[in-house]
């Protein structure tokens, strides 16, 4: 890949530094307003604000100095969105202050992060050199202890089938009355899952608004990308969870999630989701806030293929579910991008056209537009895209069931799927040739933290 930093260089010198210059929260009419002050070198302000809803009698009793210290971290990962359009050279932390070890830490995450920002922006920058982060204050906090009493788990909802998975699954539970729905900034898949789940009087929706300044500079041409909102998310869960006395975190990022798009690296769409970023984000709050509450992903130990298996199983979803990110704002299903048509492939193994057509109102595997998107996904000669999509390996093993069933059932081959077995014959046939079917379909991965009293249920 040829890279081009004359952009990223040019504002560099002219954006010198990028200030984290305060955060505050207030609290009124049972809502808690958090509120972040971050300013370029030039002047430039931006003030990114997050609602969200909690009992008078509750928040009340909250150690305030803890509260504190979350909203701050908060405001580390909410940074991530604002520098990135200009990527100063330097970050001032005038609010508080990060010891070096937590300085290396956030490095890390804005550096893997914004792995593909970087790649789709053809930046190259190395982890060392990228940023440096300065403390004006330097006084560091002691650890505190929290005496609450913490049960339960805060489960996030995306409206997407993990989460549904994960929703279900835990319902099961003996617990289940403990437990309580997150979600971000609701919409249509997100509300009405939980309400069929029935969560309606079991979940918390906050708000997270972004500051208009940041969109006006995307319209002025600069810099602009992915960030890891699952990170974000990672934080204000944390802040979630402690306001409402949960103890678990319970994420629905699978074993999948770990693989990076572009191949030899490690650039991932996925980082924030993956178990390298679940461990550090244990560790960091562990170390700098609190053991008592536990975050991990209840799916870390299967694939997407199992994951999409068991969502099979609760069709009530079917017409709920939206995974799209292109039509989240409108809660729909675009039908003309990876995401759906990755998910398209993958319930195909499972359902018959003519539930899939039901699903998406239309039947995917014959847009032969989306050759390409088809080439990303299945063929390690072209990038993985940029999506949160399963493995090429998993991907292909699903095709190959679809067309064997077509096959089997003297059905018409859509023309996508006969691209397909002309295009990639080979990996079609090392299908055939090779059992793979105990490697995917009974996949389980071992690094995972889920803890012992939930093991069973997955």
């Amino acid at each position: 890949m040829k890279y081009n930093d004359a952009k990223y260089n040019d504002l560099r010198k002219i954006y010198k530094e990028f200030n984290y210059d305060n955060y505050s929260y207030n609290f009124s009419n049972n809502k808690l307003e958090i509120s972040f002050e971050f300013s370029q070198y030039d002047g430039i302000k931006f003030n990114p604000k997050w609602i969200i809803p909690i009992n008078e009698n509750v928040y009340f009793k909250k150690n305030k100095k803890f509260l504190d210290k979350i909203v701050f971290n908060l405001g580390l990962v909410e940074v991530i969105s604002y520098w990135k359009a200009t990527c100063s050279p330097v970050l001032n932390i005038k609010c508080s202050s990060i010891d070096e070890n937590q300085k290396k830490w956030w490095k890390k995450l804005y550096f893997n992060g914004l792995g593909e920002f970087f790649y789709t922006n053809n930046i190259c920058v190395d982890e060392d050199n990228f940023i440096n982060i300065k403390c004006i204050k330097q006084d560091l906090e002691e650890k505190i202890t929290l005496e609450d009493e913490y049960y339960g788990c805060l489960i996030p909802i995306g409206g997407g089938k993990d989460s549904i998975v994960t929703l279900e699954t835990l319902s099961q539970s003996e617990q289940k009355n403990d437990n309580l729905c997150y979600i971000v900034n609701p919409r249509g898949a997100t509300i009405e899952t939980v309400k069929m789940a029935g969560y309606s009087n079991n979940t918390i929706c906050v708000s997270r608004t972004l500051d208009k300044n940041l969109i006006d500079l995307n319209l002025k041409g600069f810099l602009n990308g992915h960030t890891p909102f699952s990170a974000i998310l990672a934080f204000s869960s944390y802040l979630t969870a402690y306001l409402c006395n949960k103890k678990y975190i319970v994420l629905s990022n699978e074993s999948s999630a770990n693989e990076s798009n572009v191949e030899g690296t490690n650039i991932n769409h996925q980082y924030s989701k993956s178990i390298e970023f679940e461990n550090d984000f244990r560790e960091y709050v562990n170390n700098y806030l609190s053991n008592e509450i536990q975050y991990f992903s209840f799916l870390r130990p299967l694939n997407e293929f199992r994951i999409i298996k068991i969502f099979c199983k609760y069709p009530k979803y079917f017409k709920i579910f939206k995974s799209c990110n292109v039509g989240s704002k409108e809660d729909i299903w675009c039908k003309n991008c990876p995401k759906c048509l990755y998910v398209y492939i993958m319930l195909s193994a499972f359902l018959s056209l003519d539930k899939m057509n039901d699903i998406f109102e239309t039947n995917l595997f014959e847009n032969s537009t989306l050759k390409n998107i088809l080439d990303g996904l299945v063929s390690d000669k072209f990038d993985k895209p940029f999506e949160c999509v399963g493995t090429k390996k998993e991907i292909n093993y699903a095709l190959y069931i679809k067309i064997n069933n077509i096959k089997k059932n003297k059905e018409t081959m859509p023309s996508l799927l006969t691209y397909y077995i002309n295009n990639y014959s080979d990996i079609y046939d090392n299908i055939a040739n090779n059992n793979i079917k105990v490697d995917i379909e009974e996949y389980y991965d071992s690094q995972n933290n889920i803890p012992l009293e939930y093991k069973e249920l997955i």
